[in-house]
């Protein structure tokens, strides 16, 4: 049997009342609804703890976005199983897309305007109030790919063999459009391959890599224990 290979813990924040009504939500420091609370305290112990998808003593990195909503979503899914070697970061390269002008706005509202509007194709207009560009999300997730690559490469380095590579597990908690852009960054795909990946709130994507080797990083698994996905289960 292979080594266990490093992997990158992809959760997007519980429901919030806008990710409810669809409202291109960046800046705004909205909380979670009480559902969302809910839904985020009944996912931890189902997918957190020792023998669990996710093992805190795996985890060496944790990333959050400033953002309150991914901030208490981290608060309420760790509750009793606190990482024993584990570095917290708020990081603000794990925020949403900046929609500028478009915060807070449908996408039927915003076509209204624009007919033919695709946030993967023609990002947020610049103006007094500019938006991310794609190419600009896209050199975001990238720098944060970079980080956690290189998280994942000095663990392997440090071992004397691989079989003795310490686990060096990362997790994000970030948002919809920013996972959605981390997935097809992470397997080297055009940011707008994003579009075709779905990022449901309170979901899980879990990141890796395959045939024992950080040369091919790959997605291993989609939106796992979300309310529907466990309704399915």
């Amino acid at each position: 049997m292979g080594r266990r290979m490093p992997r990158v813990y992809l959760i997007r924040h519980g429901e919030t009342e806008w990710s409810l009504n669809g409202r291109h939500t960046g800046v705004t420091d909205i909380p979670l609804t009480e559902n969302g609370e809910k839904m985020v305290k009944e996912m931890s112990p189902k997918m957190m703890g020792k023998g669990k998808l996710i093992n805190p003593n795996h985890l060496r990195h944790i990333i959050i976005s400033p953002r309150q909503r991914a901030q208490r979503t981290a608060e309420l899914l760790f509750g009793d199983n606190k990482p024993i070697k584990c570095n917290f970061t708020t990081d603000p390269d794990v925020g949403e897309w900046d929609y500028g002008k478009y915060e807070g706005m449908l996408t039927k509202d915003i076509r209204k305007d624009k007919a033919d509007w695709n946030i993967w194709d023609d990002g947020c207009p610049p103006g007094e109030t500019p938006g991310e560009t794609p190419q600009q999300m896209t050199e975001r997730v990238d720098r944060v790919i970079a980080k956690v690559r290189a998280i994942h490469q000095a663990a392997e380095d440090a071992a004397e063999t691989p079989a003795q590579a310490d686990y060096a597990d990362v997790i994000i908690f970030s948002h919809g459009h920013f996972s959605r852009s981390f997935i097809a960054r992470w397997c080297d795909l055009p940011i707008k391959t994003g579009y075709h990946f779905s990022a449901e709130a309170g979901g899980l994507a879990v990141l890796g890599y395959q045939h024992q080797t950080l040369k091919e990083p790959s997605l291993l698994g989609l939106n796992w224990y979300t309310e529907d996905a466990l309704e399915r289960r």
